[in-house]
């Protein structure tokens, strides 16, 4: 799942990204108004972690714009402004939560999941598949019934595989949505991701392997 983090103290901003790639989530951050808007525009994402202090606006307005526009993904405000009028103002706006700063980072990834979670709704959270069960919400995945470490990469390529079970996935289409870039023919960053997995999940002897490759095309999740 994808998490934008709009916030321009870099140590803040470091400080969230880092915990929540820790937790499997793909985040990526925007240090202003015009970095958000951006990211929003290039790429879907699953919640928004907002600070209302940016350098080039405020984060009320852009929620506002937001709102207004038809964006009805989760918004956590992360705010120096600690006072009941400021938080009723930002839950008035369309934030979904508003925590306080200084924060506990536990916390905040617990308001992450409660978001996704209510989001979620009667959503698929749980992808299954030949032995391979990943739980979005928990960012658990197990195999054969054993648990397995990913890392956020790992866990955002494999989910996209779940996702798309049977489908070949195109280099270009793992390279926008994992790595929200576009395929360079000169790099195998894919070629060594699908290699991982494969170590992590190895095919049940006498099966079709898990991840076959299709030649001069992608990948696909047999």
């Amino acid at each position: 799942m994808k998490i934008l983090i709009v916030e321009d103290e870099r140590k803040v901003a470091q400080f969230v990204e880092r915990a929540l790639a820790e937790q499997s989530y793909t985040p990526r951050v925007a240090g202003s108004c015009a970095a958000a808007r951006d990211a929003l525009a290039e790429s879907p994402y699953d919640a928004v972690v907002l600070d209302i202090g940016l350098p080039d606006g405020d984060g009320l307005q852009l929620l506002k714009e937001w709102r207004a526009s038809g964006f009805n993904e989760p918004v956590l405000i992360l705010s120096a402004r600690d006072a009941v009028t400021d938080r009723i103002h930002g839950l008035n706006l369309g934030a979904d939560d508003y925590l306080a700063k200084p924060f506990s980072i536990d916390e905040l990834l617990a308001r992450v999941r409660s978001l996704l979670r209510r989001k979620a709704g009667n959503k698929t959270t749980v992808l299954e598949h030949r032995g391979i069960r990943m739980d979005l919400l928990a960012r658990v995945v197990t195999y054969q019934g054993a648990a397995v470490e990913l890392t956020s990469r790992e866990f955002a390529l494999l989910e996209l595989f779940l996702q798309n079970a049977g489908r070949v996935l195109t280099r270009t289409l793992i390279a926008e949505r994992v790595w929200e870039a576009s395929y360079d023919m000169e790099t195998n960053l894919i070629d060594v991701y699908v290699r991982k997995l494969r170590q992590k999940f190895p095919s049940v002897e006498g099966a079709e392997p898990l991840f076959k490759t299709v030649r001069g095309t992608g990948y696909q999740l047999a």
